[in-house]
């Protein structure tokens, strides 16, 4: 992967919903190989979201509860190099508002203004609100279907964005 502009966005991923889809068109868990540690889940990876996330010229960061993790396991099945991974706390959000997602803040103060996409299948109107009060640059938060996972439209939705925000 070639070295991303700092003027470039962030590109804030999820896996379990956006590139572990959940619903009656993922790939069967008796049909799906298991991956390191024996999760069937794995096999619902499509190989080519990958490369059509690093396509989308961002600086991409995990933010997942599979932490690290998900370098070492869902990176290699999509064609993504390792990258940096979004902390997010142990324990409850104590001094987060009920419904904010947990990740909310810690995607906004990683981000420190720099223009952001957040894709995520649990993005809600408060997380919105919360960006909009909090975040000095562009964001943009794109909730994935889980039943489906990414799809072309939703690539579609992010390659617009991202254009738009330009360098």
């Amino acid at each position: 992967m070639t070295a991303v502009p700092p003027d470039r966005p962030l590109l804030f991923l999820d896996v379990d919903g956006p590139l572990i889809p959940f619903g009656a068109g993922a790939p069967a868990l008796g049909d799906a190989p298991a991956g390191r540690g024996g999760n069937p889940l794995l096999g619902r990876l499509d190989p080519a979201v990958g490369p059509r996330l690093v396509g989308l010229g961002c600086e991409l960061v995990w933010a997942t509860t599979w932490g690290q993790e998900a370098n070492e396991t869902v990176a290699p099945r999509i064609g993504l190099p390792r990258l940096p991974v979004l902390e997010l706390p142990d324990s409850p959000a104590y001094g987060v508002p009920r419904g904010l997602h947990v990740k909310t803040p810690h995607v906004v103060a990683w981000a420190a203004g720099r223009p952001f996409v957040w894709v995520d299948d649990e993005i809600g109107e408060l997380d919105r609100l919360w960006v909009e009060g909090r975040h000095g640059g562009r964001a943009l938060l794109h909730r994935v279907a889980a039943q489906r996972g990414l799809t072309s439209a939703d690539f579609t939705a992010l390659e617009r964005w991202v254009a738009a925000v330009g360098p």
